[in-house]
């Protein structure tokens, strides 16, 4: 039976005294790492479960308030919704770089972003309204939040993040399990696209100058979100007062959108 976590090549070709175990050069400490895991694979594939539960728990906060907005100001704040598990090769770098030995307390104690949601919006004010929404549900604790909206990040990196525990409820216990959420709008997210792409290209011609210019790009980004803002509430501003009919159809409508 192959094993996950052993990065082991296990195909054997020829006879009993020619057979080579192929073993890829990794890292000593990463490979440490892995051993360890798979001591306890039972143990750990029951915290990715939980955290997968977990995002399930709080895409679904989202998308009832993407349903509430809807029908109260006929209008979805929320253009998509995206979740990922953090791999467990992702797991055990970064618990390497922080220099913590896995083990699924470590996991849980020193990582707060295992489980991720990002929320991407049409505009800017959507995403505060969101985060707020959510912030101040019973049963959400947000732990820590950071504004790249407003305090962006030396190279142009514009978001809103936060780390919140949400209560997942399995057959023989609660777990408060932490998920982080990003909230941006769409023009945030191309760029934050882009500048990932470079990030993680270990050579590319000309680096600093296009650096420079993904600067220049955010900036520029920035202005284009303020600007739909402002032509979206001038239209909404300038809309025709409805009729008493209207108002009447617009609720049969809504009552129909409500229920599907």
């Amino acid at each position: 039976m192959n094993n996950d976590f052993l990065p082991i090549n296990e195909d054997q070709t020829g006879t009993a005294d020619n057979q080579l175990l192929m073993v890829p050069f990794v890292d000593n400490g990463i490979f440490d790492q892995a051993k360890k895991m798979a001591g306890t694979v039972v143990e750990y594939r029951e915290l990715r479960m939980m955290y997968s539960c977990a995002i399930k728990e709080v895409r679904t906060k989202f998308d009832v308030l993407n349903s509430e907005f809807n029908v109260r100001y006929q209008r979805n704040p929320i253009a998509s919704i995206t979740s990922r598990l953090k791999s467990s090769s992702s797991i055990m770098e970064k618990l390497s770089r922080l220099d913590v030995p896995f083990s699924v307390d470590n996991v849980n104690e020193y990582l707060h972003d295992v489980a991720g949601i990002r929320v991407i919006c049409s505009y800017v004010d959507d995403i505060y309204r969101l985060a707020h929404a959510l912030a101040k549900q019973d049963d959400i604790t947000v732990l820590n939040f950071k504004d790249y909206i407003k305090n962006p990040k030396p190279n142009g990196y514009r978001s809103y993040h936060m780390i919140v525990s949400v209560p997942v409820f399995f057959s023989d216990q609660t777990r408060n399990m932490k998920v982080e959420v990003q909230i941006r709008t769409i023009a945030m997210d191309f760029w934050a696209s882009l500048e990932h792409q470079l990030k993680y290209k270990k050579e590319v011609p000309d680096q600093q100058e296009i650096v420079d210019q993904l600067t220049e790009c955010a900036t520029q980004i920035a202005q284009v979100d303020a600007t739909m803002y402002e032509l979206r509430k001038r239209i909404e501003l300038a809309e025709d007062e409805p009729t008493e009919e209207d108002l009447l159809l617009e609720k049969l409508r809504r009552i129909d959108l409500a229920t599907e």
